[in-house]
């Protein structure tokens, strides 16, 4: 009978442990800074544009997602959680954001667009808003959206750049990159 001692490479079962915890413990950081990055650009940029409600739209599947981040002048204008239409958001869209598009609509009552779209706008209080891509190498990870609630609203050219900007703030962000 021979007794073989656990190689120095063969990794204890403690030290199983503990690598599985740091792991957990760096997910969990990388999140939380994740989550403050997101949180605190969608209040400044709330602050900047001076709008009702800017929300971050997560894409979990194939052009299905939520509202998982917002910022809100008044509690009454919430909408965390919401997924929106299926059927709104399709390939043709997806490629339109892929491409950098960001669009700006003034009035979603004047403005030339889908039936559901202009539905599922109403059903969340928008009466214009201005959406960006957060595009990350794999492709579209998210939309920030700058929603004015209670009127229309013409975007300057300054609007437009500052939500691009917090766009891209968030897509080169490496905790945005790598999640």
């Amino acid at each position: 009978m021979q007794i073989h001692s656990q190689s120095e490479s063969d990794p204890s079962p403690n030290e199983h442990t503990e690598q599985g915890l740091q792991r957990v413990l760096n997910r969990l950081v990388r999140t939380t800074h994740r989550n403050a990055l997101i949180q605190q650009t969608t209040d400044q940029l709330r602050e900047s544009l001076q709008v009702d409600r800017v929300v971050l739209y997560y894409f979990y599947w194939q052009w299905h997602g939520q509202v998982t981040f917002e910022s809100l002048i008044n509690n009454k204008f919430s909408i965390l959680g919401s997924i929106g239409e299926d059927d709104c958001f399709n390939d043709h869209y997806a490629a339109l954001y892929l491409a950098g598009r960001v669009r700006a609509i003034a009035d979603i009552e004047s403005e030339p667009i889908q039936p559901c779209h202009r539905d599922f706008l109403r059903s969340i209080q928008v009466r214009a808003n201005l959406v960006a891509p957060i595009l990350i190498p794999r492709g579209l990870w998210g939309l920030l959206v700058a929603h004015q609630c209670q009127e229309p609203r013409s975007w300057s050219p300054l609007d437009i750049e500052l939500i691009q900007t917090a766009a891209i703030t968030l897509a080169t962000d490496s905790n945005i990159r790598e999640s």
